[in-house]
């Protein structure tokens, strides 16, 4: 639990007044990466000794794994009865993010089950975006949903997550000044800080891009690609949504823009460990309420294989992997760039449908085809 280490570290920082990013731990040499916020958070984990806080944080992980498997279920439409739940919570231990986040006693399992509870509430939900926002001041990347929510108008709730997200800022600058300028002035800016971006390890468009051009560097090699794919993922997930609002079926639009947004987060961010993409639950579980059986089994496949840790990557061996074994070493990027795809020709059939439909609209019992089923083919 390397991860769970640098908590406490952080923990201790606050504590004892320490300078917080200036600290290294654990025989990789692992420093803070999270904004002041998250270090006031760890703070708890300083009160009890590491046996025992390893122990909480295995429980704690298992049981918002069980929670994850019931938020996923809402967002497919179901309901997960007690045996149901505790089947599918011990599969998707499985489930090679999963299981990464247990080991490392990371917090993946926390933001994902906060982004996830807050989104599919209902539009005017009692501060529906707070639960985001904090989301967001933890580890930054969940701002992707702010833009989703503004970009699909719903102002209110992103500005909500946004003031959530300023709030958790400003708690920060309050507690720890020096360490929040630090943060937002330098600490964010150095990307090397949490790993290198070019090891199996990191499964973002940059990881993918790095090893197969062979160069820890790919600069406007990567940055082109992941702005196109930003604006792409963005544009999918705000038409699939807005298409099945106007049908009436707000929810299975909801569902998969959702979906396609933390796909999209996950792609364009520098670094992507194989555990931040936990994501993989709640897709499997759209995937088989869709009827879509064969496709989360060959999803579930992917993300049980961990094909990335068969492969040599001692030193720097991830930079000289032959041609045929860059998809085994970018496994998840390649699911989600194939998931936006999907999304892209199911709204490019859509059309089709609802144009028929509007050409038989003068007619007398001429039933129109729903505009949802574009996300009902999400993944034909």
């Amino acid at each position: 639990m390397a991860d769970l280490l640098v908590y406490r570290a952080e923990g201790e920082a606050v504590v004892h007044g320490g300078d917080l990013y200036g600290f290294t731990v654990t025989e990789w040499r692992l420093p803070a990466t999270y904004p002041p916020f998250a270090a006031v958070l760890f703070v708890p984990t300083t009160w009890i000794p590491v046996p025992a806080l390893k122990v909480a944080f295995l429980a704690g992980n298992a049981l918002l794994l069980a929670f994850l498997v019931t938020l996923s279920a809402r967002l497919a439409g179901r309901t997960a009865p007690l045996p149901l739940l505790c089947a599918a919570t011990a599969g998707a231990l499985w489930l090679e993010p999963v299981f990464q986040t247990l080991l490392f006693g990371q917090v993946n399992l926390a933001i994902t089950c906060l982004v996830l509870w807050d989104l599919p509430r209902p539009s005017g939900a009692r501060a529906k975006g707070l639960a985001l926002g904090v989301a967001t001041g933890i580890k930054l990347t969940p701002a992707v949903f702010i833009a989703y929510l503004f970009l699909t108008a719903r102002r209110k709730e992103a500005g909500v997550a946004t003031a959530s997200c300023a709030g958790t800022a400003l708690l920060g600058a309050l507690l720890l000044p020096s360490a929040t300028v630090d943060f937002w002035t330098r600490r964010l800016f150095e990307t090397g800080r949490v790993g290198s971006a070019w090891i199996v390890d990191n499964q973002s468009l940059q990881g993918l891009i790095a090893r197969s051009l062979h160069t820890g560097t790919p600069g406007l090699s990567w940055a082109i690609p992941t702005a196109a794919v930003a604006a792409a993922g963005l544009w999918l997930a705000v038409r699939v949504h807005r298409g099945d609002r106007m049908a009436g079926n707000r929810d299975a639009g909801d569902r998969w823009g959702i979906l396609l947004t933390a796909c999209t987060a996950l792609l364009i961010s520098p670094i992507s460990w194989s555990h931040h993409w936990v994501w993989c639950v709640p897709l499997l579980a759209v995937l088989l309420a869709a009827g879509r059986p064969r496709l989360a089994l060959a999803a579930g496949a992917v993300f049980t294989a961990r094909t990335m840790w068969l492969l040599p990557h001692e030193g720097d061996l991830d930079l000289r992997l032959p041609w045929w074994q860059q998809p085994l070493a970018a496994p998840y990027p390649l699911l989600g760039l194939a998931l936006l795809a999907g999304a892209a020709l199911a709204l490019r059939r859509a059309p089709r449908r609802s144009g028929q439909g509007r050409r038989g609209r003068d007619l007398p019992g001429r039933a129109q085809p729903s505009v949802s089923s574009s996300s009902a083919s999400m993944i034909r």
